[in-house]
């Protein structure tokens, strides 16, 4: 009996890990939305440490729950946010701005 191959038995292409190195993040998807390219990346709840706030909602995603991460592709890293997976999902059906309450934290 010969050793199992757990490498894919395809041909590999050579812009599979491209999009990797250009963002430093791995398995990110490309949509549009509103006239241009974002990179989707899905964060599991183990990932998850630190709080952030749903542009989406303008709620906090607290650590340990999963998550979308997205940001424009020509625009780089330092602009990406963290939205629920249902905000991202239902980003066209929403308003263009969110109302905060008063005391709402800003950030």
């Amino acid at each position: 009996m010969s050793p199992r191959r757990n490498r894919p038995s395809g041909p590999r292409r050579a812009d599979d890990h491209e999009d990797e190195r250009e963002s430093g993040f791995g398995g990110g998807a490309r949509e549009e939305w509103q006239g241009e390219e974002w990179v989707v990346r899905p964060i599991a709840g183990s990932a998850s440490t630190k709080f952030y706030r749903c542009p989406g909602c303008d709620q906090e995603i607290p650590p340990g729950v999963a998550h979308v991460v997205a940001w424009r592709e020509y625009q780089g890293l330092d602009d990406r946010r963290h939205w629920h997976r249902a905000c991202w999902q239902a980003k066209d059906r929403r308003t263009r701005k969110v109302q905060r309450s008063r005391n709402a934290p800003r950030y």
